[in-house]
């Protein structure tokens, strides 16, 4: 079925206050009254106006209604209720307006139940109330995200999280508000993992229940050390004779200091693999370290005479042959 946009049918914008729409409704009932109105499709049109006043005037109603509006209606103007979709509010005859409820559209029966049959068990028409159908719509779900420390994620902590949801105020109007929870971190979480909490989104319509909370981790960078799966890694430095002569050495882990044998003849870009150092979980991950020579920026006369030494003893040693340069 075609979606009914009330707001525009009554020229209003989505945060109008409850005066702005009587006032906007009154003119408008006013110039399409099929008794007085020349305008063509005057009937259709004063239809339209108390269809759309006897949604926005109701603030249950109203709520429901901009739930729907951002969740049911398509881009091609068609609708389609969200999946669960029950209306709290119902109808209940009202008679706000001089509108004909039983003559209301086919959108406005499929939200908010019969304003055209009588309940024949109870002699009752649609005015009586007796058709307000126990209906709800669950609340949205709400996003966040939340930048955490590498030791934070990596040791589990509790942090503030502030977020919006979206709910009616006492006019019915959909309003933004501010909701800020403590929410414990578990260890091992890493970059782009999400965080659960049930029941923590915006409220939901009539009896429904409220949407859940998603909040998305994010990894601020480290000066030392980066994240892969759950595997850490590292680079360290290594002095050249270190690298020549192998050596044990101190580095740092996610877990606190360790040490670690250099092998001998040792080049930049060899790997270590430290099991189990990486990021906590049922599979824990491990830490790589990448050893990369590193030279003195100067050297002491006596050290430069003897690479001038090492270089007359391995003179044999090309390590471009492969260029073939």
């Amino acid at each position: 079925m075609d979606f009914k946009d009330y707001y525009a049918t009554l020229g209003v914008s989505e945060s109008a206050p409850p005066e702005d729409i009587k006032k906007a409704y009154r003119k408008l009932a006013r110039k399409y009254h099929p008794d007085v109105s020349k305008e063509e499709n005057a009937s259709d049109k004063f239809k339209d106006v108390g269809e759309a006043y006897e949604v926005l005037k109701d603030p249950e109603k109203r709520a429901e209604y901009d739930q729907l509006r951002k969740y049911g209606a398509k881009g091609d103007g068609s609708f389609q209720p969200p999946p669960g979709w029950q209306s709290a509010s119902g109808f209940g005859g009202g008679g706000y307006t001089e509108a004909d409820a039983s003559q209301f559209s086919d959108f406005f029966e499929e939200i908010f139940g019969s304003t055209r049959r009588g309940d024949a068990s109870s002699g009752a028409g649609f005015s009586g109330g007796s058709f307000r159908q126990n209906r709800r719509m669950r609340g949205e779900d709400v996003h966040a995200r939340l930048a955490l420390f590498l030791e934070e994620a990596f040791n589990g902590c509790d942090k503030q999280v502030s977020f919006t949801v979206h709910d009616a105020d006492e006019h019915g109007r959909i309003i933004p508000r501010q909701k800020t929870l403590k929410v414990k971190i578990p260890a091992g979480m890493r970059d782009g993992q999400h965080i659960r909490l049930k029941g923590q989104g915006a409220p939901g319509v009539g009896s429904g229940e409220p949407g859940d909370l998603f909040i998305e981790v994010e990894l601020a960078p480290h000066p030392h050390f980066s994240v892969e799966g759950h595997d850490v890694l590292l680079t360290v430095p290594v002095a050249p004779w270190e690298a020549a002569l192998g050596a044990t050495i101190t580095i740092p882990t996610m877990a606190g200091k360790v040490k670690v044998k250099v092998p001998q003849g040792t080049t930049s870009g060899r790997k270590l693999r430290l099991k189990g150092k990486g990021f906590p979980g049922k599979h824990p991950g491990d830490q790589i370290v990448i050893l990369q020579v590193a030279m003195p920026e100067q050297h002491a006369p006596e050290a430069a005479q003897l690479y001038e030494q090492l270089a007359e003893l391995e003179k044999n040693f090309d390590p471009r042959n492969k260029l073939h340069v």
